[in-house]
């Protein structure tokens, strides 16, 4: 059974998401706030954390980025807050998906019902893929280059990983949001411009020479 934290300030919104997922058979740890939640992650290793941004004390982009110092649970960001720059920086910051208050049960429990068949799936049975200087282990969903690891969220695998697996090949955004969130996916198709932007970013850090493409006014793609 999946361990689910829910994450949230207002009592209201934590019972009825723990109610919808209870009813899905999930296992639902609700938080309050930062309390205890970054020591029961070490401890517990939950399957997702649900997360309202607008939290006492650390808010909810703190505490992702203190998460992703030494986990890749996936993190679906809920807020009120529906400003560009939140829903940007949230996935910057390592989130895998971000829903407006308010916003359907329904669409949270699909939405995390589709990080769980992306995480469950294995892209390729094979032990490795090698472009250029970075190679992926599909089994260990785990990336290096010159033998240092490129820490990537489930999402950034993912995108990654299926632009890999179709080297050479253009896809538009709203194809790469059906293959990555699932055809259900309710959303603008910008989510693909800022995850592409992070993991562009942590390539580059590592130095290596694999880049993603643009083609304009279409979408990506990844040259051999």
């Amino acid at each position: 059974m999946k361990h689910i934290f829910v994450v949230d300030d207002e009592k209201n919104i934590r019972d009825l998401i723990k109610k919808y997922l209870e009813k899905e058979g999930y296992i639902v740890t609700p938080f309050s706030g930062e309390q205890n939640l970054l020591p029961e992650i070490e401890r517990i290793h939950p399957d997702l954390v649900v997360m309202d941004i607008t939290l006492p004390g650390r808010d909810g982009l703190e505490l992702c980025k203190e998460i992703r110092k030494s986990s890749d649970t996936p993190i679906i960001f809920v807020s009120a807050r529906d400003e560009e720059f939140d829903r940007v920086l949230g996935l910057e910051l390592g989130g895998d998906d971000y829903l407006t208050k308010p916003f359907s049960p329904r669409e949270l429990v699909a939405r995390i019902k589709n990080v769980f068949k992306r995480l469950d799936k294995s892209i390729q049975q094979v032990e490795e893929i090698k472009l250029k200087d970075i190679i992926l282990y599909p089994g260990r969903r785990y990336m290096e280059k010159d033998g240092a690891e490129i820490k990537l969220t489930a999402k950034e695998y993912e995108l990654f990983a299926f632009l890999l697996n179709n080297k050479n090949r253009s896809f538009t955004r709203e194809y790469l949001i059906e293959k990555v969130w699932g055809y259900d996916y309710i959303g603008e198709a910008r989510i693909v411009d800022d995850l592409v932007k992070r993991i562009r970013k942590k390539i580059h850090a590592s130095e290596s020479i694999v880049e993603i493409t643009t083609v304009w006014g279409y979408g990506y793609r990844l040259d051999d």
